[in-house]
Order: C-alpha cells, then sequence, then structure tokens
C-alpha cells in the first residue's frame, strides 16, 4: 500500500496555515501535521481536527526533533512574525523569529537526508520601493525592503535559494502579495476595521473607526485563494525557483475601507490615527503572477467584497 504524504504546516494557527490545513484536509491530500509555537494557538486549530506538535523553532534541537520524529514529503514554511509594523517596535525580535526558524528546519531536513519539497512563504514587502516602470512587479524586480519585516524575509528567500544550490534541497519560493480572509488572530487593517465595525454595531464602541494610510494602493486577495496557490506551488513549482502569486490588481485602502462601510446599516465616522502610520510605507504593491499562472493555471476565484463581507461576518459571530 502507498504511503499516505505527510504534509508539515509551521504556523498552522496563522490565516494562511488555518485555512490552508483546512483545504489540504477536505482535499485529503495527505496527513497533515500542524505545528504551533505553543498551546496558545491550540483553541484557533482545534476545529480543524489535526495532529498539532508544540514546538519553538528558534530552537535547532526542537526543530530538529520535529522534523526527524514527522519525516514530512512537503513542509510549509508559515511560521513567522507577519505584522508590518510591528516589526519597527521589535526589529530584533522579527529577524529572530521570521529567519532562524527556517534556517533550523533546512538543516534539519538536510541532516536527515529527506526529500522534503518545501514551499517558502515569502512576501511583496521583499520589495519594498517600487518605481512606475517596474509596474506591474515581477520576480526580477530589484529587492527594495522598506521595513525590517521586508529585509527578514528578504533574508528567508535567499536563505532558501542558498540551501537549493549548495544542497540541492527542494525549495520552492513564493512571494504572495497582500491575502485576508476570515481570521481571529490576524491584526491586518481590514481585519481590524472589520472588528472595529462590529463593535460599534454591538455598541461596544463609539461609531469612529481610526484608521492608517488610505492612499496606499495593494493587491489583494482571499487567503482561500492563496492556499490553493500554496499547494499547486509545493507540487509542480521548480525546486529554485521564486513565484509572485497575486491578483493582478491593485486597490486603494481607501476602496477597502468604503466596501466594508457599505455593508454595514451603522453610519461611522473615519479618523486617521497617527499610530497606525508607518514610518516609511511602500505607496503601490501590484503583482505580475504570470509566471505562476502559466505553470499551474491558478487564478483568484474570490471577488474582493465577498471576501470582505465574509471577514465582517466572522467578527459578527463571534
Amino acid at each position: 500500500m502507498k504511503k499516505e504524504p505527510v504534509i508539515l504546516i509551521t504556523g498552522v494557527a496563522g490565516l494562511a496555515g488555518s485555512h490552508l490545513a483546512d483545504y489540504l484536509i477536505k482535499k485529503h491530500f495527505g496527513k497533515v501535521v500542524g505545528v504551533i509555537r505553543n498551546d496558545t494557538g491550540s483553541d484557533i486549530v482545534k476545529h480543524l481536527n489535526i495532529e498539532i506538535r508544540e514546538c519553538d523553532l528558534t530552537d535547532p534541537i526542537g526543530a530538529e526533533r520535529l522534523i526527524r520524529q514527522t519525516k514530512p514529503d512537503y513542509l510549509f514554511h508559515l511560521a513567522a512574525e507577519s505584522y508590518v509594523p510591528a516589526s519597527w517596535n521589535a526589529p530584533i525580535y522579527t529577524m529572530r523569529n521570521n529567519i532562524f526558524p527556517a534556517l533550523h528546519l533546512f538543516e534539519a531536513i538536510r541532516l536527515n537526508k529527506l526529500d522534503t519539497r518545501n514551499q517558502l512563504a515569502g512576501s511583496s514587502e521583499e520589495y519594498g520601493l517600487i518605481y512606475a516602470e517596474e509596474l506591474p512587479i515581477k520576480e526580477t524586480n530589484q529587492l527594495r525592503p522598506l521595513s525590517p519585516y521586508g529585509v527578514s524575509k528578504v533574508a528567508l528567500d535567499l536563505l532558501g535559494w542558498q540551501y537549493f544550490k549548495s544542497y540541492g534541497m527542494a525549495i520552492i519560493r513564493t512571494r504572495c502579495f497582500n491575502h485576508i480572509g476570515p481570521h481571529y488572530h490576524r491584526p491586518d487593517a481590514s481585519s481590524d476595521w472589520a472588528r472595529q465595525i462590529v463593535a460599534i454595531e454591538q455598541s461596544r464602541q463609539e461609531p469612529v473607526i481610526r484608521v492608517g494610510n488610505l492612499k496606499a494602493k495593494r493587491d489583494l486577495m482571499d487567503v482561500r485563494d492563496a492556499v490553493r496557490a500554496y499547494w499547486l506551488a509545493v507540487t509542480m513549482g521548480e525546486p529554485g525557483e521564486v513565484y509572485n502569486i497575486a491578483s493582478d490588481e491593485a486597490v486603494t485602502m481607501q476602496h477597502v475601507l468604503d466596501t466594508l462601510l457599505s455593508l454595514t446599516e451603522i453610519k461611522i465616522k473615519v479618523e486617521i490615527d497617527p499610530e497606525r502610520l508607518r514610518p516609511s510605507d511602500v505607496e503601490i504593491l501590484l503583482g505580475d503572477s504570470n509566471k505562476f499562472r502559466k505553470l499551474t493555471g491558478w487564478r483568484p476565484e474570490i471577488p474582493l467584497k465577498e471576501t470582505l463581507k465574509d471577514v465582517l461576518d466572522f467578527w459578527r459571530a463571534l
């Protein structure tokens, strides 16, 4: 009998990790093992009915034990400090938690001589400063990160490349543009605004939403579309290659906010909160995912308004 593939997901309690686990289970692609750092994430993933391992991936011994015991056929490395604004306040923490875990996992796979196929989750934040003539952004664009988070993801990207070149490890790098969707622990702007709208609807907050930069343009997609792309990347992607995963359309954050406000009957005032503004911000992120689409046939399927309605309904149901 053919062995059921073992699929290891680090950061399974996060937005992408939990939706990826849900997708893989529904598709019966293999045995899914999720990794959380400690039991604070256990409540988020308990509905998934998968094997959960606690492991601090910044500990090389713990990471090696995890890989030796699970022997994954596929590894989705999604664990990270992913909240960009927080990286300004804690750059050392961000670097430590976004670089060392991948290094420890790669070393563990190498030392255990496994043929694991690895999907290394990068970010569009790696591109950073973009000039008008460079849009839409291709994988070949120069990387000019504008945040500590972006720098950490560039380091991760290069680490994956180095392990592929040095040891022939099957590492497929993805640079996913902004993905949003229903989830409890996800402090992105759309989820934060939806949470505030629901608090106002329930009379737990005055009818005022506090926001950051609304002029920024972002390439947004539903997280459920993103995780479909992750599976295609790890199974169809060429080791050593890097792929943009994007909607290939950019909308202003003002448009996102206006769409959310159109989904409630409450009249709400909007105020700029200086605390929500970044020291430097990427003005526009517009991806070109043609390389990935040609390889896999993938394309986003869920409209932005539907995604935002799902996010609102998620907070309303809590």
